[in-house]
């Protein structure tokens, strides 16, 4: 990843913490939280349209996308244990940060549609679709079952820090860090199963799923600059 890319990155979430802070003051935390979520996944979403991709891209988007949401549903009844964490890496791994972030967001917003939209919907899709960048950034350094364990483990409890935002929130409208550290303590037995979980699937996945995405990308030569 370019230096400059690395810095225009950090500038924007900067930008989007004081956006936050400001508009606390007058909207409140919950409601000016929310909407920073909702505004921090709008870059990579026009990024990803500005990059012109090709019709071959969204389609391989569109089934790793639909991969993903399946495996939420699938793994329904096995709270915390969903291999959607796992889907989204490799897909980043293979195709590109990019892609990673989009099957992640997109992932959350259309699984939802089952599982019950709202406030949180934009934390999960930041959420996924941050773990699914930042995959995208390593790329095939994660490529290796050590790696990508550590990854899994890191991914999980990434994601746990950015939903307990919402679950503070969610209690007053205001935003406390005491609550917050006894809101991830309290979170921790489900952070560790779905940092288990994510280390599995992507154990599982990573020969079968890795192959076909890498045989798809030099068929087809598509992310070939990502």
């Amino acid at each position: 990843m370019k230096l400059k890319n690395i810095i225009g990155t950090a500038a924007l979430l900067s930008a989007l913490l004081a956006a936050v802070l400001a508009a606390s003051r007058v909207t409140g935390w919950a409601t000016a939280t929310v909407a920073a979520a909702v505004l921090g996944c709008v870059p990579m979403f026009l990024a990803f349209e500005k990059r012109a991709p090709s019709a071959r891209e969204l389609v391989l988007l569109a089934v790793m996308t639909a991969f993903s949401v399946s495996g939420r549903f699938i793994f329904a009844a096995v709270p915390f244990f969903k291999p959607v964490t796992a889907i989204v890496v490799l897909t980043a791994v293979y195709f590109g940060r990019q892609a990673g972030f989009m099957v992640g967001a997109l992932s959350a917003v259309i699984s939802n549609i089952y599982f019950g939209q709202g406030a949180w919907t934009p934390f999960q899709m930041f959420g996924w679709g941050s773990i699914g960048w930042l995959a995208g950034v390593f790329g095939k350094k994660l490529e290796k079952p050590a790696a990508l364990c550590v990854y899994g483990v890191f991914a999980g409890a990434a994601y746990s820090v950015i939903m307990e935002i919402w679950t503070t929130l969610s209690a007053d409208g205001f935003f406390s860090l005491t609550r917050w550290s006894a809101s991830m303590l309290a979170a921790m037995p489900v952070t560790l199963v779905y940092c288990v979980s994510n280390a599995v699937f992507l154990l599982l996945l990573r020969k079968p799923v890795g192959k076909r995405l890498e045989r798809l990308k030099t068929k087809f030569g598509v992310f070939s600059e990502q």
